[in-house]
């Protein structure tokens, strides 16, 4: 592509001077950007016309590093011109006016046109990405263009009826300036605008062009002075948008050091091109290393542009990542940047890249949960996936990160009902984003696996075999499967029963044997009140007590997993020996983990989970167990007839987090059993449990109630999937049936703020740190490390159930680190405590943190919340 010279859009001349009879100021002279000199002092920025065409030719780079399929099929000719125009709605008076305000004018005076406007009229309107919206639609630009421009700042602006004359907008005189750059970018660019009429398409394009904005305002682009065109390759390095370089034609066995079993071969030699493909296989077979396999099969052919590996939870993601670096380290050259995967809510690659504007610290995608989708290799949870198909703030953002990709699925029983009508959602978008979907799963309803895929279930065709691959490329309609070797396992003692001390002192008993104990619960706090009993009881005997979930800090989750997955894990045998042990957690130790337990303790739950859960004992068979240990399972549960009348007390919090019908149904289909075989029981566990029969009065309306709220969150979820309509901000988006509003939590031990030589602020773990009010330009690496240093003191909570809220102004010192959230679009803003001696939470203040309840955090117990009386 050929750009104009840069030294003409450098130092535009103006058309006219401001003083000639002009309520306007000339295109030329309005600016996009301010920069800050080494003292701290803003200054003026980039023009309008030079940050317009600089995001245009960092969206040609960045398509031009797409392969040719997702060019062709994505990003027609003039896509880069549509992201070059994004910004056209900045030459308007209130937006001239706020930058000149925060600048220090070399005149020292506000140019004329501007110095009796009202700048924070704009946000009426969505600012000036809404104006943008309407001078492309009056200008004619057609199909989905206008709102792609309206929507860049993750949100689609409330217009109302107004017009691009309006006079909030500058009247006619302003507007002609705006047509006067629309057709000057257009020069620049040497483009016209495609014909953008395709929903899914525009989500792309719209996150393409959010991408580029950021990349094209970074620190790289702040002089004026500084020639911008020979360096829009090294911004876009800078980024991380490289281009990984493949070792080719390895086998299986290069890779991961051993051959690949029959179901892991035949998923590989299935899935080899775009499409969607379901892998059902028990626990331990060997899923993962298929997927990747498979994956490195579709990359090195050229189908796909990278991978991205998504599972139910953080904790497990972390085990995955290390699991994934080993892989890369493999397949990619030594000189390749991605060797190791950018775990999505790890901090090593916030240190390392640089995503712009929006990317830098304090802004909101600086948070390492979000912006590793755009990476070429990443591990995260679901839930970043799911927001591709949902109407949450930057939800296209995330769809323009999938797009090519092999989307690796891991879990998928465990995501519930709910969640799987956003899931079903965003696996048949990513067909038509030509991704390789890999769906793994050892616990699948048929009915469940043709939904996922798409298709419509064949009738009355019995039981389908297990192990199953079933696939179905884009080129096909109809789906093959394939059924791998039957496997031997394991056969399991189950027991049913609801005296939970009767199952405190089987497992106080077995790990005096020096078992291995696993102990699940289905929510935290239950997890919390297991734990404190079983550790009290355990104190001054030689038996081990752990904890495991979701409501501890990083830097305390990462440390405990470590430790109690080196001791239930396959490299765990020389230290079993050692003690008994008893580790209590919630669903976190059903996913993903290995773990191997000798003896298993699990409050009742889905089919689906209660396999995985049973699926941790005796997973390994070269692992020493003491004489007495026998492969067994205690559910603790409820009597049905009881259960059936009122689930809410016959489960108790468990009721919150599964739908009490899939309960009910569970425990009619567990009511006989009292063994099985693994994996030859699972599918038929599994049909009975969801199959379709006559019900009972009581059930229909659990079922109903089931349907009804499936329904609602579907309408919620995926309302105003189309762009224009509110979008939700992304930490009010639900994608879990129990899931309630949740806020980032920052914890610390003191704090002491001094605005002008920097606050210190001291760790949990004792660490003080300086926090900078002013960061120097060769002050940003620092800046990242602190930033990712105070990530790893955060965890999510129930915003019920959180610190009081503090006044955005007095949290100014964490602005250079945090993300605080835009409270005009509800969104969040961090909660901040001090944790005391005594574990107690405080106010920033010293005051209590919350009016309602009573917060602490332990370092081996973690956060908990209690009701004020």
């Amino acid at each position: 592509m050929n750009y104009l010279s840069e030294t003409i859009l450098r130092y535009p001349k103006p058309n006219k001077s401001p003083s000639e009879n002009s309520n306007a100021l000339p295109f030329e002279s309005c600016l996009a950007k301010s920069r800050h000199l080494k003292g701290y002092t803003p200054i003026a920025g980039r023009t309008v016309l030079d940050h317009c065409c600089i995001v245009g030719a960092v969206a040609r780079t960045l398509i031009d590093r797409c392969p040719k399929f997702l060019q062709e099929s994505l990003f027609p000719d003039g896509t880069d011109l549509i992201a070059a125009v994004h910004d056209i709605g900045k030459v308007s008076p209130t937006f001239q006016k706020k930058i000149h305000q925060a600048i220090a004018n070399d005149d020292e005076a506000i140019p004329a046109q501007i110095a009796s406007i009202d700048a924070s009229i704009e946000r009426n309107w969505g600012g000036h990405a809404g104006i943008s919206q309407i001078e492309l639609e009056e200008m004619g630009t057609g199909g989905l263009i206008p709102r792609i421009a309206g929507s860049h700042h993750g949100y689609p602006p409330n217009l109302g009826a107004r017009s691009g004359n309006a006079e909030q907008f500058g009247g006619q005189q302003w507007k002609e300036q705006r047509r006067l750059l629309l057709n000057a970018i257009k020069t620049c660019m040497h483009e016209d605008f495609p014909d953008i009429t395709n929903q899914l398409q525009a989500r792309v394009i719209a996150g393409l062009t959010c991408v580029a904005d950021w990349i094209g305002s970074g620190s790289l682009f702040d002089d004026p002075g500084t020639p911008w065109k020979s360096i829009i390759p090294e911004a876009v390095d800078a980024a991380g948008f490289v281009q990984p370089t493949l070792i080719k034609e390895l086998s299986f066995r290069d890779i991961f050091g051993f051959e690949a079993r029959s179901a892991q071969q035949m998923l590989i030699e299935q899935a080899s091109e775009p499409g969607v493909y379901v892998l059902e296989a028990p626990m331990g077979i060997g899923k993962t290393e298929a997927a990747l396999y498979a994956a490195y099969s579709v990359l090195a052919a050229g189908k796909a542009t990278g991978i991205y590996f998504a599972l139910p939870t953080q904790l497990t993601s972390n085990r995955i990542h290390s699991r994934v670096g080993q892989f890369l380290q493999k397949i990619l050259a030594s000189d390749s940047l991605h060797r190791s995967p950018l775990l999505l809510h790890g901090n090593a690659w916030l240190k390392e890249f640089e995503l712009g504007e929006e990317g830098l610290p304090g802004r909101s995608w600086f948070n390492a949960a979000k912006r590793g989708i755009l990476a070429p290799f990443a591990v995260g949870t679901v839930d970043q996936a799911l927001m591709a198909a949902m109407n949450v703030k930057h939800g296209f953002v995330r769809t323009f990160g999938l797009a090519g990709k092999v989307v690796i699925l891991d879990e998928v029983h465990s995501y519930d009902a709910y969640t799987g009508t956003i899931l079903d959602r965003l696996v048949n978008e990513l067909k038509q984003l030509h991704c390789t979907v890999i769906i793994l799963s050892a616990t699948l309803t048929d009915e469940r696996r043709h939904r996922l895929m798409g298709t419509l279930p064949i009738p009355a065709k019995g039981l389908s075999p297990y192990p199953l691959i079933t696939a179905l490329p884009s080129s096909d309609t109809v789906p093959r499967e394939s059924a791998p070797e039957h496997l031997a396992g394991n056969t399991v003692t189950v027991r049913s029963l609801e005296d939970i001390d009767e199952a405190f002192e089987e497992a106080l008993a077995r790990s005096e044997q020096g078992q291995q104990v696993l102990w699940i619960e289905n929510t935290v706090a239950d997890a919390q009140k297991t734990y404190a009993i079983l550790s009290a009881r355990t104190g001054g005997t030689d038996i081990a007590c752990g904890l495991l979930h979701s409501r501890f800090i990083q830097s305390d989750r990462d440390a405990l997993e470590e430790y109690w997955v080196s001791l239930y894990g396959a490299d765990g045998s020389a230290n079993r020996k050692e003690r008994g042990r008893i580790l209590i957690g919630t669903q976190v130790l059903e996913q993903s983990l290995d773990i191997d337990a000798d003896f298993l303790v699990t409050r009742i739950c889905p089919t689906d989970m209660l396999l995985q859960r049973i699926g941790r004992l005796w997973r390994h068979n070269f692992h020493q167990r003491p004489a007495e240990a026998v492969c067994e399972a205690w559910i603790l549960s409820a009597a049905y007839g009881s259960a059936e009348k009122d689930p809410l007390k016959a489960f108790g919090m468990t009721a919150k987090v599964y739908s009490p019908y899939v309960l009910l149904r569970t425990l009619q289909t567990w009511a006989a059993i009292n063994s099985l075989s693994l994996p030859g029981d699972i599918r038929s566990l599994l049909e009975a449990t969801y199959e379709e029969k006559v019900e009972s009065p009581e059930m229909l309306r659990h079922k109903a109630d089931l349907r009804q709220s499936r329904e609602r969150l579907e309408r919620f979820a995926l309302q105003g999937v189309a762009m224009g309509i509110a979008a939700m901000p992304e930490e009010r988006a639900s994608t879990r049936h129990s899931e309630l509003p949740a806020v980032s939590l920052l914890l610390i031990k003191s704090l002491h703020i001094d605005r002008e030589a920097g606050s210190t602020a001291t760790l949990l773990d004792g660490q003080s740190i300086v926090l900078p009010s002013h960061i120097p330009a060769a002050g940003k690496k620092r800046q990242r490390e602190l930033a990712a240093i105070l990530a790893a003191q955060t965890l999510r909570v129930t915003e019920y159930a959180a610190p009081a809220e503090i006044d955005i102004k007095n949290l100014s010192w964490l602005q250079p680190y945090f993300y605080l959230g835009d409270k005009f679009h509800d969104e969040s803003i961090l909660r901040v405590a001090i944790v005391g001696d005594d574990g107690m939470l405080k106010s920033l203040n010293g005051g209590p943190a919350s009016p309602t309840h009573t917060l602490s955090y332990h370092p081996r117990l973690g956060y908990q919340s209690i009701k004020s009386i």
